[in-house]
């Protein structure tokens, strides 16, 4: 199922980069550039005038809402409000919705501030692309426990344990051919081109992966997961544009 993010930012630049990084890894981005216009997407117009205040003294706070968003990412300082309130507002009403906050490298104060505001996370600003995705993904399975479970076919991957299985037998990866299979299995269906591959183990794992190198991995990721390693059905081969896995 599609996961949806709710990204606040008002600098256009920002906004526009991050939405297409986060697209890029399958989420759907709903934007908001102002703190009312946040509330409203996050919680409903019936929700705003209660959540508006949260965090407040003396405020005993709305019941808990539905929210559509798997995760809220705030920059703190909007042209109209703030992402502090936005902040107390989804966390007293839809407290299961992870928060992660976009703060400037050296604002000590506004990340420490945020953090005691009941946010899960926080992303330090400049940022590195995968750096901020896996925390993204890290805050969304934390918070739905019950979706940890990646499946490509017949093979099981639990992330939280790094464990394969087939069948109920576990599967001996290395780190890297682990690293490629979660990456098929988290795009299952979508064009996988070698230079996304390339720009996923490079980030992950510190080392550059040359294209003579990268289709040895392939072949021998698909040696233990294949039925038929030399007529691959789980990992399939697009010729000229890269790889695509079993939807």
């Amino acid at each position: 199922m599609e996961q949806r993010i709710l990204l606040v930012e008002d600098d256009p630049i920002i906004k526009a980069s991050l939405t297409e990084l986060l697209q890029s890894e399958g989420y759907r981005v709903d934007h908001a550039s102002t703190q009312r216009e946040a509330l409203e997407r996050a919680l409903g117009s019936a929700a705003l005038g209660s959540a508006g205040d949260a965090g407040t003294s003396g405020s005993s706070g709305p019941a808990t809402v539905s929210c559509p968003y798997a995760l809220a990412l705030l920059d703190v300082t909007l042209a109209e409000g703030n992402g502090f309130a936005v902040c107390a507002a989804i966390k007293e009403s839809a407290p299961q919705v992870p928060v992660i906050f976009l703060t400037a490298s050296d604002d000590e104060f506004n990340t420490v501030t945020g953090i005691q505001m009941g946010a899960d996370d926080y992303v330090a600003k400049p940022f590195r692309p995968r750096e901020l995705l896996a925390r993204v993904a890290g805050a969304i399975r934390r918070a739905q426990p019950h979706r940890r479970l990646v499946t490509l076919g017949p093979i099981t991957i639990d992330p939280d344990r790094a464990l394969v299985q087939r069948g109920g037998q576990e599967l001996v990866l290395s780190a890297l051919e682990y690293r490629l299979l979660l990456l098929f299995a988290t795009n299952a269906g979508k064009l996988i081109t070698r230079d996304m591959i390339r720009e996923a183990l490079w980030d992950d794992a510190g080392t550059y992966i040359e294209e003579n190198t990268l289709s040895v991995y392939i072949k021998r990721l698909r040696d233990k997961i294949e039925d038929d390693p030399s007529h691959p059905t789980l990992i399939a081969t697009v010729r000229g544009l890269g790889y695509k896995a079993q939807g």
